[in-house]
């Protein structure tokens, strides 16, 4: 099994929900607006014997007219079509603003058009409900097609009884994260339930979340379980450490 960070760089976001590029060179935090935090975007890719698995989709910018998500994975020798699998931790568009792209003709098709996009279906009519700042209906409108979507409906399960999810309702209403057992390895990716390091090893309740309290709760549970049983942690929003293996 491999994994492959896709890093589409860092960014500050306040309340506007706004995602402003940010140069950890030379930009300063304290010159961004108050409440300005300071995260990463990092899709993932595994690479296991039988699927090349995307996990999220990053923001869904382009550079000189190409995705920047497709730019990535071409560096890595990866053609969007060779994605057979998109896991989606939830639908905030930082995570799924990937899963689609406007053609020339303005209708919006899918990313990865050989792929099977597994979301939860209680998430996605959250998304179409609440709307915009936090989702954006239209770029995923290309979910509604059941011929390349999976829409999971329980609160746990597992895919080709190899990757398993749980809803946790926890960063959002139905957040889910996912467990990836190959080859006597366990890669874990919670999503913004789990973004970052730093959360794991302190006790933190984020007022941006569904419910932080949970999402605390969860992270220690997490963490505790991970060290006992070797877990590789795959952290969405972390500026320096994209994954750690314990």
């Amino acid at each position: 099994m491999k994994l492959i960070p896709l890093s589409e760089g860092s960014f500050t976001i306040d309340a506007t929900k706004v995602f402003v590029p940010f140069d950890t060179s030379k930009d300063s935090l304290q010159e961004r607006n108050k409440g300005s935090l300071l995260v990463e975007v990092q899709p993932f890719l595994i690479i296991t014997a039988s699927d090349i698995i995307l996990l999220d989709t990053g923001l869904g910018f382009s550079i000189n007219g190409q995705m920047q998500i497709h730019k990535n994975l071409a560096e890595h020798g990866i053609n969007p079509n060779d994605i057979t699998k998109v896991l989606l931790s939830h639908l905030h568009k930082d995570h799924a603003g990937g899963v689609s792209f406007r053609n020339r003709f303005g209708h919006y098709e899918a990313s990865f058009p050989k792929a099977t996009y597994f979301v939860q279906e209680r998430e996605l009519n959250n998304a179409y409900e609440v709307g915009f700042p936090s989702y954006m209906p239209e770029e995923l409108s290309i979910l509604d097609d059941t011929n390349r979507v999976v829409l999971l409906k329980d609160d746990e399960g597992w895919i080709d009884q190899y990757i398993h999810y749980q809803v946790t309702h926890g960063h959002s209403k139905f957040h889910q994260v996912f467990s990836i057992h190959n080859d006597n390895n366990i890669l874990f990716f919670g999503g913004d339930d789990a973004p970052q390091l730093s959360q794991m090893k302190n006790r933190f309740v984020a007022k941006y979340d569904y419910d932080g309290k949970k999402c605390m709760e969860l992270r220690r549970d997490w963490w505790e379980k991970g060290q006992q049983e070797h877990w590789t942690f795959l952290f969405y929003h972390d500026i320096a450490s994209p994954n750690i293996s314990l």
